[in-house]
């Protein structure tokens, strides 16, 4: 099925709700869901695992990363889908999987079987279930209020950064990693099976417009502006083979290949650098609550921002914040000062927060709605390699000096490379030029 231009016929009576805001709810759950059991709470359990089964912190990390480039893979075939068949039927079957995935990880004893079945809940499950599938679906939804739809939906990660880590680490401390993981598996079903069923492809599917837009035989200038931007939105989308050849996708890709690379690194490896530097597991777990109660906050104001500020500044300013955040935790280790940590956590996660929902805007933005699964899901493998690089690189690290402090610092820089990359990038011209007023 394929989507077809707004056009008058495509709604002639405005419904009372517009179906879309269930399809940001659904976002916001399997965002939730797929980062809170993924990468939030990594961390959480790279002690308690490598004590109990004798493994190194690489052997761990090499679960994450499987992970990561299994999703990376699946991402490249998923994108397509993603066009034509529309989010319920990946995120039915990313929760299965993923569910079945992480209670089997709970009856692990050697790490080739932790490896392949991390493997198994990030490639079929997780990719399933989260940002891709989730804001590929916002983004051919809502054009004139995409900012504020995606920032939205994104809130699902900040929940899970403010929720998971706290909960978890009870959860593990009290009734061991097993049990936690046999724990988030139930939690996949139960929250991602409902969702999944609402989600729908796209609102030509059902005679809508984006944004629960109807053409009227007298629009106002501002209805017919946004008429207007939702039907260049769709005309000027680029296919996977054309976006390919424009140097905007690949300064994007490492870009946010880079930003993966130190966000995901961070998301495992802050609990054992926090406690390493003294404090306790308890603290440590707070430090990633405050980076989602930042990463929540900062919603509002990246969604306000994105309708009014050019996206590429934005994205920089994103970068900017997640750089100084990290280099603030570090100071706050070192120091042993614990509000100084705490600060860093939310300065980081503030920035975490944009680097999101910016990232799927400012896709969107260059590339159209039309084929953004298929666009999203080439950039996907690329992007997916750096950020299984960054926890496996500090892991690695830490192994041979038993230490993190250098490796942290050098995430600071990789973050200020990435903004200066998208701040470089430039969008792709339109392929059908405006019509002379």
């Amino acid at each position: 099925m394929s989507a077809q231009a707004p056009t008058a016929a495509g709604s002639a009576r405005r419904p009372r709700f517009y179906y879309g805001w269930w399809i940001v709810l659904g976002a916001v759950v399997g965002q939730f869901a797929a980062i809170g059991a993924g990468g939030q709470v990594a961390g959480v359990f790279l002690r308690p695992v490598t004590r109990d089964l004798g493994w190194t912190a690489a052997q761990f990390t090499l679960g994450g990363s499987a992970s990561f480039i299994m999703g990376g893979v699946t991402g490249f075939f998923v994108g397509p889908l993603i066009d034509r068949r529309g989010a319920r039927p990946l995120m039915l079957t990313g929760a299965l999987l993923c569910g079945l995935s992480l209670m089997a990880v709970s009856r692990v004893q050697e790490a080739w079987q932790f490896i392949a079945l991390q493997a198994l809940a990030g490639g079929f499950g997780f990719s399933l279930i989260g940002p891709l599938v989730v804001n590929v679906t916002l983004s051919k939804w809502f054009v004139a209020r995409r900012g504020w739809a995606i920032s939205i939906g994104s809130m699902g990660i900040s929940l899970a950064g403010l929720v998971m880590p706290v909960t978890m680490t009870r959860v593990v401390d009290a009734y061991g990693w097993r049990n936690g993981y046999m724990f988030m598996g139930f939690m996949i079903w139960a929250l991602v099976i409902p969702v999944a069923l609402i989600m729908r492809r796209a609102p030509e599917d059902y005679g809508l417009l984006p944004d629960g837009k109807t053409e009227q035989a007298d629009p106002t200038p501002a209805q017919r502006a946004q008429l207007d931007q939702q039907q260049r939105d769709f005309a000027n989308s680029y296919t996977r083979v054309e976006a390919r050849k424009t140097k905007a996708l690949w300064f994007l890709v490492v870009a946010f290949g880079l930003n993966q690379a130190a966000m995901s690194a961070m998301l495992v490896h802050a609990i054992p650098f926090v406690t390493d530097a003294g404090f306790t597991r308890g603290q440590a777990s707070i430090g990633l609550a405050l980076t989602g109660a930042a990463n929540l906050c900062s919603k509002f104001v990246w969604g306000w921002t994105l309708q009014r500020v050019p996206v590429r500044r934005l994205s920089g300013s994103a970068f900017a914040s997640s750089a100084m955040g990290v280099a603030v935790i570090v100071t706050g280790a070192r120091a042993d000062t614990l509000w100084l940590m705490w600060l860093g956590f939310f300065i980081w996660g503030f920035g975490f927060g944009g680097t999101i929902p910016i990232g799927e805007f400012i896709w969107a933005r260059y590339f159209g709605r039309r084929y953004l699964g298929s666009v999203r899901g080439l950039a996907v493998p690329f992007t997916i390699l750096f950020g299984s690089l960054g926890p496996i690189s500090i892991a690695m690290y830490f192994d041979a000096t038993h230490r993190y402090g250098v490796a942290f610092g050098a995430l600071t820089l990789v973050y200020i490379v990435g903004g200066l990359l998208i701040l470089s990038s430039r969008e792709p011209p339109p392929k059908v030029q405006p019509a002379a007023a």
